[in-house]
């Protein structure tokens, strides 16, 4: 088999791959939850590459992440539930019926207007799905929340926004970013409250508290807190980075200088990057 611009050949590698006896034996014992850990991992990789602007490591990022539903579609097949032809037809479906100012006879003037018609067929997608849900458990007591369609399993910086902007919809939020600083006031001195305390369930309690609230606080910034902190992340390497190397310079080692020495070099970094 020889490398193609055709996804149909990369359907044909996966299948392969999965293919009993002459396929590999890694792909082969892989299931729906040893693989789902890789298609988020992938989504991070892609967005390091936007980050870094690396445009020959998006295109490959971009292919790691195209397989991912590859493989979940190919698992899928196997079990005789759905196949990638299907995953394409639904997410076509999906995209036609939410744009009907492009594909239809809808109007949509401006973006805003756009994204107004996108939210309520969304809106009403869901609506039918929960619907489908309750009548498929043949149950009318069970009670639906607009937060139910928010995954679980999202990193949790993520699932906080969403959870807000989902809230936010029905009026449940901060009128401003000012209300959002008090709280996390408050915030603080109830983690402040439970350090005295020493009760280590309380304190995980107010630390997740306090970072719920600061990802209010970036959402009422129109900020996504997971792309400030991954900021943060580099922002830290990069530093101690500096820290390191001047150190070395020194003829020194890391565990044996102290920390008004490195706090000195930290600040040193953080002038370098100012020039």
């Amino acid at each position: 088999m020889k490398p193609s611009r055709n996804i149909t050949n990369l359907v044909e590698i996966m299948a392969a791959l999965r293919t009993p006896n002459t396929g590999c034996p890694w792909d082969l014992e892989q299931d729906f939850a040893s693989i789902s850990p890789y298609t988020i991992e992938e989504a991070y990789e892609v967005a390091d590459a936007i980050e870094r602007q690396d445009w020959d490591d998006l295109r490959d990022e971009l292919g790691d992440l195209l397989l991912q539903p590859v493989y979940h579609a190919r698992m899928a097949e196997e079990a005789g539930l759905f196949n990638f032809a299907d995953v394409v037809e639904a997410i076509t479906t999906k995209m036609i019926r939410r744009h009907p100012h492009v594909f239809g006879d809808g109007d949509a003037r401006s973006s805003g207007m756009a994204k107004g018609a996108w939210e309520e067929i969304k809106a009403q997608e869901k609506a039918d799905k929960v619907h489908r849900k309750s009548t498929a458990a043949k149950t009318k007591t069970a009670v639906s929340s607009i937060l139910d369609d928010v995954p679980s399993n999202l990193p949790a910086l993520q699932t906080a926004v969403k959870l807000q902007r989902k809230a936010a919809r029905v009026g449940f939020d901060w009128d401003n970013p000012g209300q959002v600083i008090d709280k996390l006031r408050e915030e603080v001195e109830e983690l402040t409250e439970a350090m005295a305390g020493g009760d280590n369930k309380q304190i995980e309690g107010e630390i997740g508290d306090l970072l719920f609230t600061i990802a209010n606080l970036a959402r009422h910034f129109g900020q996504e807190p997971d792309n400030a902190l991954r900021k943060s992340n580099n922002k830290f390497r990069r530093r101690f980075s500096f820290v390191e190397n001047e150190i070395e310079k020194s003829g020194t080692k890391l565990e044996e200088t102290g920390q008004s020495q490195m706090d000195r070099l930290w600040d040193e970094a953080k002038r370098q990057e100012k020039k």
